[in-house]
This record gives structure tokens, C-alpha cells and sequence, in this order.
């Protein structure tokens, strides 16, 4: 059986924690900031645990993450 591919984009985007979960950061912290208010750029620093529904495709693209 041929090893399998990591998709490197995604690599460089998740983590895994030590109880075996994804974690990403979250999105809308890039540029247009002045709009949001500083409670809602706060909250979009911390990272989040990657949707259940979501996992399955995660596992198939990281392999070996």
C-alpha cells in the first residue's frame, strides 16, 4: 500500500490537540478592521475546535496529523 499524501495547505492551517481534536484559527481578521469593533477582533484572535460535521474530510486531507 502506497504511503498517503498530507495536503500541505491544510497542514499549515490545523492543529491537533493533545486529546486528538483539529483546532483552526478563525476567519475575518485580515484587512477591514476599523468596522469591527475591538470586543470582535479580540474574540477572532483565539483559536476554535473544527466542526464535528467537518472531521471526517479533515482526517482523509491530514493523514498522519
Amino acid at each position: 500500500m502506497a504511503k498517503l499524501k498530507t495536503s500541505r495547505a491544510a497542514a499549515k492551517r490545523f492543529k491537533k490537540t493533545g486529546t486528538g481534536k483539529l483546532m483552526r484559527m478563525k476567519a475575518y481578521k485580515s484587512h477591514i478592521l476599523t468596522k469591527k469593533s475591538t470586543k470582535r477582533k479580540r474574540n477572532l484572535r483565539k483559536a476554535t475546535e473544527v466542526d464535528s460535521t467537518n472531521v471526517k474530510n479533515m482526517k482523509k486531507i491530514l493523514p498522519y496529523l
